[in-house]
């Protein structure tokens, strides 16, 4: 952009921003986002048993995961078995009104889920929920 000043000479303005700074650290931050938002979002292998009725979850609740080896999470937090029930005290204000979800490998003994769902029920949680897959419409699993 030119124009002229008092004198009659002409001048440019130095008032254009120069983007291409802009747009590279931009494009390095989006970089970055995509390389690192897989890793965020790995959270613990589960095999899920297949069923035929499964219930969407529509809200964010506190999800305990028995893994394959019998390790226990709570909210992707390795926890002790014995404390259980102590970490859900911390995290749950209102135990009869609010429920919490258990994921299990398929591969897990019934008696370690057996335990975890005592703790949780010595916690004094009463609404359990146990996560599941849909079945495929022919029967057969994914």
């Amino acid at each position: 952009m030119a124009f002229t000043n008092s004198r009659g000479r002409t001048q440019t303005s130095l008032a254009d921003i120069n983007v291409t700074p802009l747009v590279d650290v931009v494009l390095v931050l989006l970089i970055i986002f995509m390389v690192t938002a897989p890793i965020l979002q790995s959270g613990i292998e589960v095999a899920i048993p297949h069923t035929r009725t499964v219930k969407e979850i529509t809200e964010e609740r506190l999800v305990i995961t028995i893994d394959r080896q019998q390790r226990v999470f709570l909210n992707n937090q390795p926890v002790n078995i014995n404390q259980i029930g102590a970490q859900l005290h911390e995290k749950i204000r209102d135990p009869e009104g609010q429920s919490v979800f258990v994921r299990a490998d398929e591969n897990v003994p019934f008696g370690a889920f057996a335990i975890v769902m005592d703790a949780v029920k010595q916690s004094g949680i009463t609404n359990v929920s146990i996560v599941t897959q849909p079945l495929e419409k022919n029967g057969s699993r994914r």
